[in-house]
């Protein structure tokens, strides 16, 4: 999510509704290829009327000098001008696309001298007003010409102030309404949430002001608080790129998500293909492939993050395949499936996802020759791993599988031919022995006591507020977190014990939408308890030791909760963790820190570590990557980075190369991060205890220039070693938004190439001198680690200082959930089932996806099959499973089931207690005789007794026949619901052996008495029982356990629920009142008196 270019016609009919009448309306109409020509002249008359302007609405800019406006014309001109531009392809630059999106609207008659330029853009600090009294195409250098104003953040407009600072080159009888319309255009900029606006020419006259041709971009994230306002908007691709409708469904999908799926089709043709985890990582992976020379191979960029599902990672996965499959190559293609470390997304989960797809796809895969190459690390990386190799194996695909022991981007030259394919390394611990140490005891050494921190000084319980030089972390910090995210607070009590701090991190959790309570976790091997608060005020009332918040909240509920933490002197570091916050709210919170002297990382950030005092939420990923990454112990290198992801990556590439991270923050994705580069990399300077500085660096934004200034002026003289990502956007020839909001260039000045030519030569004014202070810039994020473990080694070498000494760690219980995710232990299951699984994406019944049986139009029927049965019937036996519960739905409201529904609700129960006690009368007197007829009926037949040895058995045994006999129906008075069913039974089913023996038994009983026919308990029993002997799909001895087990009698019980529902229904809408019978009817049977 960022800001979005929005087509001219969207901006125009926004500035229409908003503007009121401080500028003339805006008419226009859009025209594509799908245009009727007769049909928008007929909505829109003015097009035969007046002199009109066509031109092209594809974010072109200098589209006048580009011969691209064609002005003053009729609507035949105008009409032949964009039928012959239609789909033609023209060259802009080095970027190449067909027109396929034109805007028509009225020309206006003005002379040159009524031609103004206006630009509204936003910043870190507030608005920027840029103005100039002479616009039009020929403006020239508008930055050097323009007269600005101002805004702060928060702050109110002032008319007075941005008259004398940008009208006083306007003539004095266009000023006042000028005036009003900026104020408007300002007002309505901050009200509809833009981040650029501008309008060039802007045609002031006397008496109107025209919008000519306008540029616009809105902030994406804050679609939830102007959906209303905005409308239906579109947010058109960049001049040079088709929009694919595979962009589209990702882009729908990520919509719909808590994580982040991101794709742009490149080049369709191309041969190589991405599919990276993490916004980092995913521009590191693209620089890597284009500075091997395969940019114009690159087919798509994408990232997947933030712990998507296996589902959701299928459907990426999908995507992904189903454009590389549309054309061959002769040469074969390239799929890298990368990324760095994660920090809490399941890497298996994912993978198994990935494997889906590989498998939906593997002959054309094969087909299309295509080599995978995989490179990936993180929670339960090792199963991961392993599906990969597998699925190699097993598909006939070649697939190189590496883990965090190979440099992130060293899979890319094996993919590319640049070097040879490596042996996986054997990983030397698993994450089993990692958790459980077999060796050292706790304690053998310990941490120097000079990284021991200084305790926090009170005055009255009250944290000072003017020790702004104290360590933002230390191995005493205590946190309070904002968010139910008991897994993230466990991850953190947990590194504080592999850490050896004497009390945990966190005091408590702040959560809005439960009462107070408390929340156990576990420290070490002892459980404790968190207190859990509704009220924010309560819990820094409680805990004023707490000076860090780690705020949870989702980008809706971030701004607020965020603020009110500030309110409370003692809370100096907050770390904003959701991503997709509006920018406007990001400013606000960004300026009351300033004011508050509070510390903000993020937002959109994983936050950060101090090695061996404290972490925020996930960052450091789970505790195996922690401790293969040294972070229990502090090490001797400070890092600044942008990307969560990538802080892990550097993590790993620290601890390989040196002695490891001393403190590591990841500022943020957005475009306005809390704290920046400089604020950073300033604080590892002035701590001694930091002896080199990693920065990582990204297009967007100017920041590293400032860290250039700084080295320049020996601000900074401590080794940094720097590395902007995303050298890849020059090599593109259309605009690309990279993984992170604030990876987006506005100009020259912001490209990575330019930022790490400016690095390159503060380093070389340096000398290159190794004892002194300067910027180290590898040739690529692959020589990264090759860079940091030189410069340590240098200055190891020079005696600067001593590495940091290792320590063993206690070992930590690992987490059951986990373990068994893991696959290293077992427990019996207290529950077992054989007929749903809800656990997946999707829900199953007996293994059959519920799509399916909506799709298959399995009926009511088809699901008994399968929930009862555990097999797919035929056609015939689930529409006669239908047909019982059809015809045993109801049998009026006199019999004693119904009866009691009746009753009950007319007392006022609720619809369960209704049901229930209606359900409560089936036995075998009423309707419960299914399963006793069945049994009697077959153990008859199957012993071979004839049916009248049958009758006179039961008569001899004094027992009722069951599923013989009614109260109504008789011989001559049939029961139309037996006749159904035997109908039915007879002319379906492939035999009907005890259906024939239960007609015969009836002939004689009817003979005694006309209504002991077959009722309808007894033909359901007996149908079933040569339905179930009978259909193929089961063996004689499961029949007969169906029958013993109960199943037939269900059918009544689930059939007459429907009944007796509708009783309940029908007596609360016919308002019966309480049911008292009348004495009339009952007989009074009372001894005499005694």
């Amino acid at each position: 999510m960022s800001t979005k270019a929005i087509y001219e016609a969207t901006g125009k009919k926004l500035l229409n509704k908003y503007l009121c009448s401080t500028a003339a309306v805006c008419r226009c109409v859009s025209v594509d290829e799908n245009t009727k020509w007769d049909e928008l002249v007929a909505n829109n008359r003015w097009l035969e009327k007046e002199s009109l302007v066509a031109k092209p609405d594809q974010l072109i800019k200098r589209r006048g000098k580009l011969g691209l406006i064609k002005g003053d014309v009729n609507l035949q001109g105008a009409k032949d001008f964009i039928l012959e531009k239609l789909g033609k392809e023209i060259s802009i630059g080095h970027t190449t696309g067909k027109l396929k999106h034109f805007i028509i609207e009225p020309y206006v008659k003005h002379e040159d001298a009524d031609e103004m330029y206006i630009c509204i853009y936003s910043n870190r600090d507030g608005e920027m007003i840029l103005f100039h009294h002479e616009g039009g195409i020929d403006i020239g250098d508008v930055d050097s010409k323009a007269l600005t104003y101002t805004v702060i953040i928060d702050e109110p407009f002032d008319v007075n102030k941005m008259e004398q600072a940008l009208l006083k080159n306007v003539p004095a009888d266009r000023r006042s309404h000028l005036s009003a319309f900026i104020t408007k255009l300002f007002e309505v900029y901050m009200e509809l949430q833009f981040t650029y606006l501008e309008i060039n020419p802007l045609v002031v006259t006397s008496k109107a002001i025209y919008i000519l041709d306008l540029a616009s971009r809105l902030d994406q994230t804050a679609e939830y608080l102007c959906a209303s306002k905005w409308g239906k908007v579109a947010f058109p691709p960049p001049f040079g790129r088709d929009a694919y409708a595979e962009e589209a469904y990702i882009a729908e999908l990520d919509a719909k998500s808590g994580a982040s799926l991101k794709l742009t089709v490149l080049n369709p043709k191309g041969r190589v293909w991405t599919m990276v985890a993490g916004g980092g990582a995913s521009v590191i992976y693209s620089d890597t492939i284009c500075d091997m020379g395969f940019a114009s191979e690159l087919a798509n960029y994408g990232e997947y993050s933030g712990a998507p599902s296996e589902q959701q990672t299928y459907e990426y996965a999908k995507t992904i395949l189903s454009l590389m499959v549309k054309e061959k190559n002769p040469d074969g293609k390239t799929l890298i499936i990368g990324g760095g470390i994660a920090n809490f997304t399941n890497v298996a989960a994912t993978f198994k996802g990935i494997v889906k797809a590989l498998r939906e796809y593997r002959d054309l895969l094969i087909e299309n020759k295509v080599s995978i190459f995989v490179r990936r690390a993180g929670p339960n990386y090792q199963e991961g791993l392993r599906v990969m190799r597998e699925v190699g194996a097993s598909l006939g695909i070649p697939v190189h599988v590496f883990g965090p022991e190979t440099h992130m981007t060293a899979i890319v030259g094996m993919a590319l031919g640049k070097r040879p394919i490596a042996v996986p390394e054997e990983v030397e611990l698993t994450t089993a022995n990692f958790l459980l140490p077999s060796s050292g005891k706790k304690g053998d050494v310990r941490v120097a006591s000079d990284t021991a921190s200084s305790t926090i000084e009170k005055v009255n319980g009250e944290v000072l507020k003017n020790d702004l030089n104290r360590p933002r972390f230390t191995n005493e910090t205590r946190a309070i977190v904002w968010g139910m995210q008991t897994k993230a607070v466990q991850g953190m009590l947990d590194f504080d014990h592999v850490c050896r701090r004497t009390q945990p991190s966190v005091v408590a959790m702040v959560y809005p939408f439960t009462g107070d309570h408390k929340q156990k976790f576990y420290w070490g091997h002892e459980e404790i308890l968190l207190p859990c608060y509704k009220n924010m005020a309560d819990c820094i009332k409680r805990h004023p030791e707490a000076d860090v918040l780690i705020n949870f909240a989702s980008l809706r509920s971030a701004y607020e909760s965020t603020m009110e933490a500030m309110k409370y002197p003692q809370i100096r570091t907050i770390a904003i963790i959701a991503e997709g916050i509006p920018e406007q709210l990001t400013r606000s919170m960004i300026r009351v820190a300033n004011k508050q002297n509070v510390f903000l990382i993020g937002p959109a950030t994983v936050g950060g570590l101090k090695a061996g005092c404290f972490k925020i939420g996930h960052t450091g990923g789970m505790l195996d990557n922690i401790l293969m990454s040294k972070l229990y112990r502090p090490g001797s290198v400070a890092y600044v980075s942008r990307s969560g992801g990538m802080s892990n990556e550097l993590n790993n590439i620290i601890a390989r190369n040196s002695d490891g991270v001393y403190e590591g923050i990841a500022i943020g994705g957005d475009r306005y991060p809390g704290t920046t580069f400089t604020d950073h990399v300033y604080r590892y300077e002035d701590d001694p205890e930091a002896k080199i500085i990693v920065l990582l660096g990204e297009v967007g934004g100017i920041e590293e220039y400032h860290i250039c200034e700084a080295i320049k002026s020996k601000r900074i003289t401590k080794p940094l070693i720097a590395w902007c990502i995303g050298t890849c956007a020059s090599m593109f020839t259309s605009e690309v938004q990279f993984g992170h909001a604030g990876s987006h260039a506005d100009n020259d000045r912001e490209t990575a190439v330019a930022k790490n030519k400016a690095l390159q030569e503060a380093a070389v004014a340096k000398n290159k001198a190794l004892q002194e202070a300067g910027a180290y810039v590898p040739n690529s994020f692959d020589e990264l680690g090759d860079i940091i473990h030189k410069v340590f080694g240098d200055l190891i070498q020079a005696g600067q200082f001593k590495p940091k000494p290792d320590v063993v760690p206690p070992s930590v219980p690992m987490d059951y959930d986990w373990a068994r995710e893991l696959g290293l232990i077992r427990k019996p299951a207290s529950f077992m089932t054989s007929i749903v699984d809800d656990r997946g994406q999707e829900l199953l019944y007996a293994g059959m996806p519920i799509t399916d049986v909506i799709k298959e139009d399995m009926g009511i029927g088809g699901v008994l099959s399968l929930l009862w049965f555990r097999k797919r019937l035929p056609k015939y036996a689930t529409d006669f499973l239908e047909m019982t519960l059809m015809v045993t739905a109801d049998h009026g409201p006199a019999v004693s089931g119904a009866h009691n529904t009746i009753v009950c609700a007319r007392a006022g129960k609720d619809l369960v207690s209704c049901l229930a006690s209606g359900l409560l009368t089936i036995g075998d007197r009423f309707g419960g005789a299914l399963d006793n007829a069945a049994k009697q009926f077959s153990e008859a037949f199957d012993a071979g007794l004839h049916p009248s040895d049958f009758v006179n058995n039961m008569r001899k045994e004094g027992k009722l026949l069951m599923g013989i006999g009614h109260r109504v129906k008789s011989l001559n008075n049939p029961d139309m619901r037996v006749v159904l069913l035997k109908n039915f039974a007879v002319q379906h089913f492939p035999t009907t052996p005890l259906l024939d023996y239960a007609l015969e038994v009836e002939k004689i009983t009817v003979s005694k008495k006309p209504n002991l026919i077959l009722n309808v308990d007894g033909c359901i029993g007996v149908c079933m029982v040569d339905l179930l002997r009978n259909c193929g799909c089961f063996t004689l001895e499961e029949a007969t356990e169906f029958v013993d087990d109960g199943a037939l009698n269900g059918l009544f019980v689930l059939g007459r629920s429907i009944g007796f529902i509708g009783h309940f229904l029908d007596q609360k809408r016919l308002r019966q009142g309480l049911y008292r019978h009348p004495w009339d009817d009952i007989s009074y049977v009372l001894p005499e008196a005694m």
